[in-house]
């Protein structure tokens, strides 16, 4: 079973690269429902995007949320970006600096650099420049 798992997942893939949404998202639910993260995480990106389907930003945030909450460091940044700039989500700069913060402590440098940004501007946690300068360096700059 594991084989045709991996295939079907493997078939998932080939047609998400080669921009077959709709057949991409078919072959990632099952996964997905499984509570696969990548799977979770892109059907979150078609959905949010109109990818093949009609954009729908329940299925969005539902399946972005699923994803970041068991700990996956680019939905986790997703996540934020959606509370950041209320795309599917309440704005909310507070939630979305907690879901940076997520990602930036597993070392994603991209919520390391927006993360500083939001305590550089003091947008969603209390300014703190000192800090700012630490995530900054931590991811790379």
């Amino acid at each position: 079973m594991a084989d045709s798992d991996d295939i079907n997942l493997a078939s998932a893939m080939a047609a998400f690269e080669s921009k077959q949404f709709a057949q991409a998202l078919r072959l990632f639910m099952p996964f997905a429902e499984q509570g696969d993260m990548d799977a979770q995480h892109r059907i979150a990106i078609i959905y949010q995007n109109g990818l093949g389907v009609v954009k729908s930003c329940e299925n969005a945030l539902k399946w972005m949320k699923a994803s970041a909450e068991q700990g996956y460091a680019i939905a986790q940044h997703g996540l934020g970006f959606m509370y950041l700039e209320g795309e599917c989500a309440d704005q909310d700069a507070t939630l979305a600096a907690e879901w940076f913060q997520k990602a930036a402590d597993q070392g994603l440098a991209g919520s390391q650099t927006t993360l500083a940004q939001l305590y550089e501007q003091g947008n969603g946690v209390e300014q703190d420049l000192e800090k700012a300068k630490e995530l900054y360096s931590q991811a790379g700059f």
